[in-house]
């Protein structure tokens, strides 16, 4: 499991729990994954767009622009279950080799 396959859990598990606007989702990956660079975590939520596993919409507008929001499909519950399943195992085999 990479960097990429964490980022892409991470952003799947914020959007489990609530609808969320782009700059909030940036705000809370970066908390966790703070070298992370904002274009890449972008590519990502495009990409989890593409595949199906999250959607986007307009929200309510702001004193700017209209915000974009992000919401996770089942396809995106399917993918966040596979990939936690995944950190599991990797987690638990470092275990075993006494790495913590």
């Amino acid at each position: 499991m990479l960097k990429k396959d964490l980022i892409e859990l991470s952003l799947l598990y914020v959007l489990s729990n609530e609808d969320l606007y782009g700059y909030e989702i940036l705000r809370r990956i970066r908390e966790s994954f703070p070298g992370t660079q904002e274009s890449g975590i972008y590519a990502l939520l495009r990409g989890l767009c593409r595949e199906g596993c999250t959607e986007q919409y307009e929200g309510e507008t702001s004193d700017g622009p209209k915000r974009k929001y992000y919401r996770i499909t089942e396809a995106g519950n399917r993918k966040r279950e596979n990939l936690l399943e995944e950190w599991r195992r990797l987690r638990d085999a470092l275990a075993a080799l006494g790495i913590e």
